[in-house]
């Protein structure tokens, strides 16, 4: 007795078929409209501001007048501002990571911080402008300085930080721990030796997208008071500052149309920064990982 009707299976096939037809092509849609617009947009950009780049631009500072404006101080605030960034985070984060994942018991309160730490990964980041204000520019008295807008940037990427750290530590094999166990190796020696040789191409990878991230954000440090026009360079961490996402919102802030096309031109040195760092990255996740 035949209990498989071939004509049954056969409707039902074809509809499945013309189902996946069009989600292939919808799928493709989606991706090519994106693939479109960030094409017109790089291409405005560049058209935009490639008249203006020069070496003047790179070294000049920020003027009333758009033929004399540069952005010497903005580069340099920003790396004023990554140096502070970049150590606090990392350690903090990687730190919390290897807390966490080798010595915290797996019980009920190390889940409720885990939850918050992924939630506060995809908070806005003008609350975290908020947090900074509050704490670091009026309670801790450190007013719009460079170490303000470097500790609350520091608290914006510690989030992504722990995460990838957890993910990079997880990767290890466990036999890589229990031989390092059999050699009469402490947990702290095992992780000293082992777990961080072998997590930090990851670690180094989710820390420089990360910092490519801060580097890019302007409403955590326009909610912190940092300048939008300044014609020095800082002095040290507690000086005041600008950063290059704060010059490009000044200049496309202006009714003159010259800014708005000098503020193209900062775009287009922002974005060089982001994709070397990006790269970067990149380059560290396939020359440094292994393959257990």
């Amino acid at each position: 007795m035949n209990l498989v009707d071939k004509q049954v299976i056969q409707n039902k096939m074809s509809k499945r078929l013309v189902k996946n037809q069009f989600m292939n092509q919808l799928f493709f849609l989606a991706t090519a409209f994106g693939i479109v617009v960030l094409i017109v947009l790089l291409y405005r950009v560049y058209t935009e501001g490639i008249g203006h780049l020069d070496w003047g631009f790179l070294t000049n500072f920020a003027s009333r007048f758009p033929e004399e404006a540069g952005i010497k101080a903005a580069i340099v605030g920003s790396l004023w501002l990554m140096a502070v960034t970049a150590p606090v985070s990392l350690l903090l984060g990687v730190g919390t990571a290897i807390y966490l994942e080798e010595y915290a018991s797996k019980n009920k309160f190390t889940r409720f911080i885990q939850m918050n730490i992924s939630n506060l990964a995809g908070v806005p980041s003008i609350v975290f402008g908020l947090l900074g204000l509050t704490v670091f520019v009026r309670l801790l008295e450190m007013g719009r300085s460079i170490m303000a807008g470097g500790l609350t940037m520091s608290l914006l990427i510690l989030p992504i930080i722990v995460v990838s750290s957890q993910e990079a530590i997880r990767a290890i094999p466990k036999d890589q721990y229990e031989a390092s166990f059999a050699m009469g190796a402490t947990k702290w020696q095992t992780v000293r030796r082992v777990v961080l040789p072998a997590a930090i191409p990851g670690i180094l990878t989710g820390g420089i997208l990360a910092l490519s991230r801060a580097i890019g954000e302007t409403a955590p440090l326009l909610m912190i008071g940092a300048l939008s026009f300044i014609a020095y360079l800082p002095e040290d961490v507690w000086s005041g500052f600008t950063v290059l996402p704060i010059q490009i919102f000044n200049w496309t802030g202006r009714p003159q149309e010259e800014f708005h096309l000098v503020a193209s031109t900062g775009i287009i040195v922002l974005l060089v920064i982001l994709l070397i760092m990006n790269s970067i990255a990149v380059i560290i996740r396939n020359k440094f990982s292994k393959r257990f």
